[in-house]
Protein backbone atom coordinates (compact mmCIF):
# COMPACT_ATOMS: atom_id res chain seq x y z
CA UNK A 1 0.00 0.00 0.00
CA UNK A 2 1.39 3.39 -0.98
CA UNK A 3 1.85 6.03 1.71
CA UNK A 4 -1.16 8.24 2.32
CA UNK A 5 -1.33 11.87 1.25
CA UNK A 6 -1.50 14.59 3.88
CA UNK A 7 -4.15 17.20 3.10
CA UNK A 8 -4.73 20.48 4.94
CA UNK A 9 -8.29 21.79 4.86
CA UNK A 10 -9.61 25.12 6.11
CA UNK A 11 -13.21 25.15 7.38
CA UNK A 12 -15.32 28.27 7.90
CA UNK A 13 -18.91 29.29 8.65
CA UNK A 14 -20.78 32.51 9.51
CA UNK A 15 -24.44 31.50 9.26
CA UNK A 16 -26.72 29.69 11.70
CA UNK A 17 -25.23 27.78 14.63
CA UNK A 18 -21.57 28.24 13.74
CA UNK A 19 -20.15 25.79 16.28
CA UNK A 20 -22.62 23.09 15.25
CA UNK A 21 -21.78 23.69 11.58
CA UNK A 22 -18.05 23.22 12.25
CA UNK A 23 -18.59 20.10 14.37
CA UNK A 24 -20.91 18.51 11.80
CA UNK A 25 -18.42 19.24 9.04
CA UNK A 26 -15.53 17.66 10.96
CA UNK A 27 -17.65 14.58 11.69
CA UNK A 28 -18.70 14.08 8.07
CA UNK A 29 -15.23 14.77 6.65
CA UNK A 30 -13.79 12.04 8.86
CA UNK A 31 -16.61 9.57 8.25
CA UNK A 32 -16.96 10.01 4.48
CA UNK A 33 -13.87 11.65 2.97
CA UNK A 34 -10.64 10.88 4.84
CA UNK A 35 -9.14 10.30 8.27
CA UNK A 36 -8.73 13.48 10.29
CA UNK A 37 -5.61 13.16 12.44
CA UNK A 38 -5.31 16.72 13.79
CA UNK A 39 -7.66 19.66 14.32
CA UNK A 40 -6.82 23.23 15.30
CA UNK A 41 -8.47 25.41 17.89
CA UNK A 42 -11.64 27.20 16.85
CA UNK A 43 -11.14 30.86 15.91
CA UNK A 44 -13.62 33.72 15.53
CA UNK A 45 -12.51 36.00 12.73
CA UNK A 46 -13.94 39.04 10.93
CA UNK A 47 -15.28 38.48 7.43
CA UNK A 48 -12.53 38.86 4.85
CA UNK A 49 -13.13 40.82 1.63
CA UNK A 50 -16.75 41.77 2.38
CA UNK A 51 -19.00 42.97 5.21
CA UNK A 52 -20.88 40.23 7.03
CA UNK A 53 -21.19 38.38 10.34
CA UNK A 54 -18.01 37.09 11.93
CA UNK A 55 -16.75 33.64 10.94
CA UNK A 56 -15.78 30.60 12.92
CA UNK A 57 -12.67 29.03 11.35
CA UNK A 58 -10.47 26.04 11.94
CA UNK A 59 -8.01 23.82 10.08
CA UNK A 60 -7.62 20.04 9.93
CA UNK A 61 -5.09 17.52 8.67
CA UNK A 62 -6.50 14.63 6.67
CA UNK A 63 -4.75 11.39 5.72
CA UNK A 64 -6.02 9.85 2.48
CA UNK A 65 -5.04 7.89 -0.61
CA UNK A 66 -7.44 9.89 -2.76
CA UNK A 67 -6.26 12.45 -5.31
CA UNK A 68 -6.45 16.19 -4.67
CA UNK A 69 -9.23 16.62 -7.24
CA UNK A 70 -11.20 13.76 -5.70
CA UNK A 71 -10.91 15.44 -2.29
CA UNK A 72 -12.12 18.71 -3.81
CA UNK A 73 -15.16 17.06 -5.40
CA UNK A 74 -16.10 15.26 -2.20
CA UNK A 75 -15.72 18.47 -0.17
CA UNK A 76 -17.98 20.34 -2.58
CA UNK A 77 -20.59 17.57 -2.28
CA UNK A 78 -20.32 17.73 1.51
CA UNK A 79 -20.78 21.51 1.48
CA UNK A 80 -23.99 21.04 -0.48
CA UNK A 81 -25.19 18.26 1.84
CA UNK A 82 -24.60 20.54 4.83
CA UNK A 83 -26.75 23.28 3.29
CA UNK A 84 -24.46 25.54 1.31
CA UNK A 85 -26.11 27.20 -1.68
CA UNK A 86 -23.74 28.64 -4.26
CA UNK A 87 -24.75 31.57 -6.46
CA UNK A 88 -23.34 32.80 -9.76
CA UNK A 89 -21.67 35.85 -8.23
CA UNK A 90 -17.88 35.93 -8.03
CA UNK A 91 -17.99 38.15 -4.92
CA UNK A 92 -17.49 36.84 -1.39
CA UNK A 93 -20.68 35.84 0.41
CA UNK A 94 -21.86 34.67 3.80
CA UNK A 95 -22.00 30.89 3.91
CA UNK A 96 -23.21 28.12 6.18
CA UNK A 97 -20.06 26.08 5.49
CA UNK A 98 -16.92 26.52 3.45
CA UNK A 99 -14.22 23.87 2.94
CA UNK A 100 -11.02 24.92 1.17
CA UNK A 101 -8.19 22.61 0.12
CA UNK A 102 -5.17 24.57 1.36
CA UNK A 103 -2.36 22.08 0.76
CA UNK A 104 -1.86 18.58 -0.62
CA UNK A 105 1.46 17.23 0.68
CA UNK A 106 3.91 19.83 -0.66
CA UNK A 107 2.63 19.55 -4.21
CA UNK A 108 1.89 22.38 -6.62
CA UNK A 109 -1.41 21.90 -8.48
CA UNK A 110 -2.75 24.38 -11.03
CA UNK A 111 -5.94 23.42 -12.85
CA UNK A 112 -9.20 25.10 -13.80
CA UNK A 113 -10.88 23.69 -10.69
CA UNK A 114 -8.11 23.59 -8.13
CA UNK A 115 -5.03 25.58 -7.16
CA UNK A 116 -2.79 24.17 -4.45
CA UNK A 117 -1.41 25.63 -2.28
CA UNK A 118 -4.40 27.95 -2.00
CA UNK A 119 -3.29 31.14 -3.75
CA UNK A 120 -4.41 33.43 -0.90
CA UNK A 121 -3.50 31.33 2.12
CA UNK A 122 -0.38 33.30 3.00
CA UNK A 123 -2.42 36.54 3.12
CA UNK A 124 -5.06 35.29 5.54
CA UNK A 125 -4.60 35.00 9.29
CA UNK A 126 -7.76 32.90 9.59
CA UNK A 127 -5.90 30.24 7.61
CA UNK A 128 -2.37 30.68 8.99
CA UNK A 129 -3.23 30.79 12.71
CA UNK A 130 -5.26 27.54 12.72
CA UNK A 131 -2.56 25.89 10.61
CA UNK A 132 0.03 26.88 13.19
CA UNK A 133 -1.94 24.92 15.81
CA UNK A 134 -1.43 21.74 13.78
CA UNK A 135 2.35 21.72 14.48
CA UNK A 136 3.19 21.10 10.85
CA UNK A 137 6.63 20.76 9.36
CA UNK A 138 5.21 22.08 6.11
CA UNK A 139 6.86 24.44 3.67
CA UNK A 140 5.00 26.43 1.02
CA UNK A 141 6.26 24.79 -2.20
CA UNK A 142 6.04 28.01 -4.23
CA UNK A 143 7.14 30.64 -1.71
CA UNK A 144 9.59 28.23 -0.03
CA UNK A 145 8.54 29.52 3.40
CA UNK A 146 7.52 27.70 6.57
CA UNK A 147 4.40 28.69 8.52
CA UNK A 148 6.20 30.86 11.07
CA UNK A 149 7.84 32.73 8.20
CA UNK A 150 4.52 33.22 6.42
CA UNK A 151 3.00 34.64 9.63
CA UNK A 152 5.85 37.11 10.04
CA UNK A 153 5.46 38.27 6.44
CA UNK A 154 1.66 38.49 6.49
CA UNK A 155 0.15 41.97 6.29
CA UNK A 156 -3.23 40.79 7.56
CA UNK A 157 -3.92 42.45 10.92
CA UNK A 158 -7.40 40.96 11.44
CA UNK A 159 -8.56 40.38 15.00
CA UNK A 160 -8.61 36.56 15.07
CA UNK A 161 -9.54 35.25 18.52
CA UNK A 162 -9.46 31.71 19.91
CA UNK A 163 -12.95 30.56 20.93
CA UNK A 164 -12.38 27.01 22.21
CA UNK A 165 -10.78 23.66 21.53
CA UNK A 166 -12.33 21.25 19.05
CA UNK A 167 -12.61 17.48 19.42
CA UNK A 168 -10.92 15.19 16.92
CA UNK A 169 -13.09 12.21 15.87
CA UNK A 170 -10.33 9.68 16.58
CA UNK A 171 -9.41 11.24 19.94
CA UNK A 172 -11.45 8.69 21.88
CA UNK A 173 -9.63 5.77 20.26
CA UNK A 174 -6.75 5.43 22.70
CA UNK A 175 -4.55 3.00 20.80
CA UNK A 176 -1.48 4.44 22.50
CA UNK A 177 -2.68 2.75 25.71
CA UNK A 178 -1.27 -0.40 24.11
CA UNK A 179 2.40 -1.09 23.51
CA UNK A 180 2.03 -3.86 20.92
CA UNK A 181 -0.90 -4.50 18.56
CA UNK A 182 -1.10 -7.32 16.01
CA UNK A 183 -3.26 -7.39 12.87
CA UNK A 184 -3.76 -10.95 11.65
CA UNK A 185 -5.80 -12.69 8.98
CA UNK A 186 -5.70 -15.08 6.06
CA UNK A 187 -3.80 -14.51 2.81
CA UNK A 188 -5.32 -11.45 1.14
CA UNK A 189 -7.36 -10.33 4.18
CA UNK A 190 -5.85 -6.83 4.26
CA UNK A 191 -3.45 -7.16 7.22
CA UNK A 192 -0.69 -4.98 5.80
CA UNK A 193 -3.11 -2.36 4.49
CA UNK A 194 -4.73 -1.91 7.91
CA UNK A 195 -1.37 -1.99 9.70
CA UNK A 196 -0.01 0.79 7.51
CA UNK A 197 -3.12 2.93 7.91
CA UNK A 198 -3.14 2.58 11.70
CA UNK A 199 0.58 3.33 11.88
CA UNK A 200 0.22 6.53 9.83
CA UNK A 201 -3.01 7.73 11.45
CA UNK A 202 -2.03 7.01 15.08
CA UNK A 203 1.72 7.65 15.05
CA UNK A 204 2.78 4.02 15.49
CA UNK A 205 5.83 2.07 14.43
CA UNK A 206 4.85 -0.55 11.85
CA UNK A 207 6.40 -4.01 11.71
CA UNK A 208 5.71 -5.65 8.35
CA UNK A 209 6.41 -9.25 7.45
CA UNK A 210 9.26 -9.61 4.96
CA UNK A 211 7.57 -12.33 2.91
CA UNK A 212 8.73 -10.88 -0.41
CA UNK A 213 12.37 -11.58 0.52
CA UNK A 214 11.80 -15.29 1.12
CA UNK A 215 13.39 -17.25 -1.77
CA UNK A 216 11.38 -20.39 -0.97
CA UNK A 217 7.93 -18.82 -1.34
CA UNK A 218 7.58 -18.93 -5.17
CA UNK A 219 9.11 -22.43 -5.18
CA UNK A 220 6.65 -23.57 -2.51
CA UNK A 221 3.62 -22.64 -4.63
CA UNK A 222 5.12 -24.65 -7.50
CA UNK A 223 6.07 -27.75 -5.46
CA UNK A 224 4.60 -27.73 -1.94
CA UNK A 225 5.81 -31.17 -0.86
CA UNK A 226 9.43 -30.37 -1.66
CA UNK A 227 9.68 -26.84 -0.33
CA UNK A 228 7.18 -26.76 2.58
CA UNK A 229 9.68 -27.54 5.35
CA UNK A 230 12.49 -25.15 4.27
CA UNK A 231 9.87 -22.46 3.67
CA UNK A 232 8.31 -22.77 7.13
CA UNK A 233 11.68 -22.97 8.87
CA UNK A 234 12.86 -19.92 6.96
CA UNK A 235 9.73 -17.96 7.89
CA UNK A 236 10.03 -18.97 11.54
CA UNK A 237 13.66 -17.83 11.78
CA UNK A 238 12.96 -14.57 10.00
CA UNK A 239 9.83 -13.74 12.04
CA UNK A 240 11.64 -14.48 15.27
CA UNK A 241 14.58 -12.29 14.32
CA UNK A 242 12.42 -9.43 13.06
CA UNK A 243 10.05 -9.33 16.05
CA UNK A 244 12.94 -9.64 18.53
CA UNK A 245 14.79 -6.77 16.90
CA UNK A 246 11.82 -4.45 16.37
CA UNK A 247 10.27 -4.88 19.80
CA UNK A 248 13.64 -4.36 21.46
CA UNK A 249 14.28 -1.09 19.61
CA UNK A 250 12.12 1.50 21.34
CA UNK A 251 11.21 4.46 19.13
CA UNK A 252 10.95 7.69 21.13
CA UNK A 253 8.93 9.34 18.36
CA UNK A 254 6.25 6.63 18.06
CA UNK A 255 3.44 5.86 20.50
CA UNK A 256 3.20 2.08 20.05
CA UNK A 257 4.00 -0.81 17.70
CA UNK A 258 1.55 -2.36 15.24
CA UNK A 259 2.53 -5.50 13.29
CA UNK A 260 0.87 -7.28 10.38
CA UNK A 261 1.64 -10.74 11.78
CA UNK A 262 2.12 -12.66 15.00
CA UNK A 263 4.75 -15.36 15.45
CA UNK A 264 2.06 -18.01 16.08
CA UNK A 265 1.02 -17.84 12.42
CA UNK A 266 4.15 -19.91 11.77
CA UNK A 267 2.60 -22.89 13.56
CA UNK A 268 -0.79 -22.39 11.89
CA UNK A 269 0.68 -22.46 8.38
CA UNK A 270 3.13 -25.25 9.23
CA UNK A 271 0.32 -27.50 10.45
CA UNK A 272 -1.41 -27.11 7.08
CA UNK A 273 1.62 -27.42 4.84
CA UNK A 274 3.90 -29.98 6.56
CA UNK A 275 3.75 -33.74 6.71
CA UNK A 276 3.11 -35.20 10.15
CA UNK A 277 6.72 -36.14 10.96
CA UNK A 278 8.00 -32.77 9.69
CA UNK A 279 5.42 -30.94 11.76
CA UNK A 280 6.50 -32.73 14.96
CA UNK A 281 10.08 -31.61 14.40
CA UNK A 282 8.96 -28.11 13.48
CA UNK A 283 6.76 -27.79 16.58
CA UNK A 284 9.68 -28.74 18.83
CA UNK A 285 11.66 -25.82 17.44
CA UNK A 286 8.65 -23.52 17.52
CA UNK A 287 7.85 -24.20 21.19
CA UNK A 288 11.37 -23.19 22.21
CA UNK A 289 11.09 -19.89 20.33
CA UNK A 290 7.49 -19.11 21.28
CA UNK A 291 8.27 -19.07 25.01
CA UNK A 292 10.50 -16.04 24.48
CA UNK A 293 8.03 -14.06 22.37
CA UNK A 294 5.96 -11.27 23.97
CA UNK A 295 2.20 -11.49 23.55
CA UNK A 296 0.38 -8.58 21.92
CA UNK A 297 -1.81 -6.31 24.03
CA UNK A 298 -4.47 -6.49 21.31
CA UNK A 299 -4.81 -9.22 18.68
CA UNK A 300 -7.10 -8.24 15.77
CA UNK A 301 -8.18 -10.96 13.34
CA UNK A 302 -9.59 -9.81 10.01
CA UNK A 303 -12.06 -12.39 8.73
CA UNK A 304 -12.95 -12.57 5.05
CA UNK A 305 -14.87 -15.28 3.20
CA UNK A 306 -12.87 -17.62 0.99
CA UNK A 307 -14.50 -16.19 -2.14
CA UNK A 308 -13.49 -12.66 -1.16
CA UNK A 309 -9.94 -13.78 -0.35
CA UNK A 310 -9.57 -15.37 -3.77
CA UNK A 311 -10.82 -12.17 -5.37
CA UNK A 312 -8.35 -10.06 -3.38
CA UNK A 313 -5.47 -12.37 -4.26
CA UNK A 314 -6.33 -12.17 -7.93
CA UNK A 315 -6.63 -8.38 -7.80
CA UNK A 316 -3.25 -7.77 -6.17
CA UNK A 317 -1.67 -9.89 -8.85
CA UNK A 318 1.27 -11.72 -7.23
CA UNK A 319 2.04 -14.39 -9.80
CA UNK A 320 3.07 -17.08 -7.30
CA UNK A 321 -0.26 -16.73 -5.39
CA UNK A 322 -2.64 -17.11 -8.32
CA UNK A 323 -2.98 -20.89 -8.02
CA UNK A 324 -3.74 -20.99 -4.29
CA UNK A 325 -6.73 -23.36 -3.89
CA UNK A 326 -9.81 -22.44 -1.89
CA UNK A 327 -9.35 -25.50 0.32
CA UNK A 328 -5.92 -24.25 1.44
CA UNK A 329 -7.40 -20.90 2.50
CA UNK A 330 -10.18 -22.65 4.42
CA UNK A 331 -7.62 -24.72 6.34
CA UNK A 332 -5.62 -21.60 7.22
CA UNK A 333 -8.76 -19.85 8.46
CA UNK A 334 -9.73 -22.84 10.59
CA UNK A 335 -6.20 -22.90 11.99
CA UNK A 336 -6.48 -19.28 13.07
CA UNK A 337 -9.90 -19.79 14.65
CA UNK A 338 -8.72 -22.87 16.54
CA UNK A 339 -5.76 -20.89 17.86
CA UNK A 340 -7.96 -17.99 18.95
CA UNK A 341 -10.33 -20.33 20.79
CA UNK A 342 -7.43 -21.87 22.68
CA UNK A 343 -6.01 -18.56 23.93
CA UNK A 344 -7.90 -17.65 27.09
CA UNK A 345 -5.47 -14.90 28.10
CA UNK A 346 -5.21 -13.23 24.67
CA UNK A 347 -7.09 -9.97 24.07
CA UNK A 348 -8.77 -10.89 20.77
CA UNK A 349 -10.99 -8.89 18.43
CA UNK A 350 -12.46 -10.59 15.33
CA UNK A 351 -13.74 -8.20 12.64
CA UNK A 352 -15.70 -9.50 9.67
CA UNK A 353 -14.53 -7.39 6.72
CA UNK A 354 -15.89 -9.62 3.98
CA UNK A 355 -18.05 -6.84 2.59
CA UNK A 356 -15.71 -4.00 3.55
CA UNK A 357 -13.07 -2.14 1.54
CA UNK A 358 -11.26 -0.15 4.22
CA UNK A 359 -8.50 0.84 1.82
CA UNK A 360 -10.70 2.72 -0.66
CA UNK A 361 -13.88 3.40 1.31
CA UNK A 362 -13.55 5.77 4.27
CA UNK A 363 -16.82 4.64 5.85
CA UNK A 364 -15.53 1.04 5.91
CA UNK A 365 -12.30 2.17 7.56
CA UNK A 366 -14.29 4.11 10.16
CA UNK A 367 -16.33 0.92 10.74
CA UNK A 368 -13.09 -0.92 11.60
CA UNK A 369 -11.99 1.91 13.92
CA UNK A 370 -15.38 1.79 15.65
CA UNK A 371 -15.07 -1.96 16.17
CA UNK A 372 -11.69 -1.40 17.83
CA UNK A 373 -13.20 1.39 19.94
CA UNK A 374 -16.01 -0.88 21.13
CA UNK A 375 -13.47 -3.53 22.09
CA UNK A 376 -11.42 -1.06 24.09
CA UNK A 377 -14.52 0.38 25.79
CA UNK A 378 -15.81 -3.04 26.81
Amino acid sequence: MKKQHQVILSIGTNQGNRLENIEHCIHHLHKEVGTLIKVSKLYETPSWGFKSEKFYNCAVIMNTQKSAHQILEECLCLEEALGRIRTETENYEARIIDIDVIAFDEEIIASDKLQVPHPEMHNRLFVLLPMRDLNLHWRHPILQKYLHELLLLSEDNSDCKIVQNLELPIASLKLDHFNYIVIEGNIGAGKTTLTNKLAEDFNAKSVLERFADNPFLPKFYEDQNRYAFPLEMSFLADRYQQISDDLAQFDLFKDFIVADYHIFKSLIFAKVTLAEDEFRLYKTMFDIIYKEMPKPDLYIYLYQSTERLLSNIKERGRSYEQEIPAEYLKKINNGYLDYIKSQNDLNVLIIDVTNRDFQSNQEDYVFVLNEIQHKISN
